[in-house]
This record gives C-alpha cells, structure tokens and sequence, in this order.
C-alpha cells in the first residue's frame, strides 16, 4: 500500500479551555444544582398545598359545628373553631402558593441562564462537551 492511500484516523480538535470557559461550567453546573434543589422544594411544597387541601376538604365535610378542631402551629397543636380553622387553612394555602410561584419564577430565570450558556459552551465545544442531564 502506497502512503498515499493510507488514512490516518481523524483526531478530535484539541480546544483549549481558558479560564472564562472553565467559570462558564462551573457556573453552569452550580446553576443546574440550584435548579434540582429549588425542583425538589416546589414538589414538597406541592404536597404540603395537597394536604393543606385535603384537610380542608374534610373540614367542610363535618356536620357538628360546635367541634373544637386542633391545628397545627410550630409543634404544638391550638384548637380553635371550625371556622376559625378553616379561614387558616385557606391564609396557609394562599401563603403556600405564593411560595410555589416565586420558586417557579427562580427556576425559570435560572433555566434562561442555563440556556445561554448551553448555546455559549456548544459553541465553542461542540460535541466535546456534554450538558445534558441526566433522565434516569
């Protein structure tokens, strides 16, 4: 075989990683953790809201309006009124999903970021990088 028939094997492009490009993925990946935490807190904040929901579905359900219904403050438990109860439940709800959106809302701006930086970081590295999470 004549020299000029052998291939040699295609070599990724070496690209250099500067110091702005190494801040680029760390901010990237502290940014992406971020995100994980504020998703985890939105989701148990989610289930706090259901319950919050169920018990005051109970509590209509009730017959005897008399009845003294325990509710739950720090670690102590205060009776009080059905209507009482009810008017909290509805103040705890409405302070959950205020909590919920402006959680949403930072995870939003944060994904924006995240989105700059993918088409930054790709651009540069192309194939060679990888910022994808991981579904599993």
């Amino acid at each position: 075989m004549s020299a000029a028939t052998m291939k040699k094997p295609v070599a990724v492009e070496d690209v250099v990683v500067t110091f702005e490009d190494q801040q680029k993925i760390n901010k990237f990946a502290r940014n992406t953790s971020r995100m994980t935490e504020l998703k985890n807190e939105i989701e148990s904040k989610r289930k706090t809201l259901q319950n919050l929901h169920d018990a005051s579905d109970d509590l209509m359900m009730l017959d005897d309006d008399s009845l003294l219904i325990p509710y739950q403050i720090g670690g102590v438990f205060v009776s009080h009124s059905q209507e009482e109860t009810q008017e909290m439940l509805e103040a705890a709800k409405e302070a959950l999903e205020q909590e919920i959106k402006g959680l949403e809302e930072r995870v939003s701006a944060i994904q924006q970021v995240l989105n700059d930086l993918k088409v930054q970081l790709y651009a540069k590295f192309g194939n060679n990088i990888n910022l994808e999470a991981d579904e599993s």
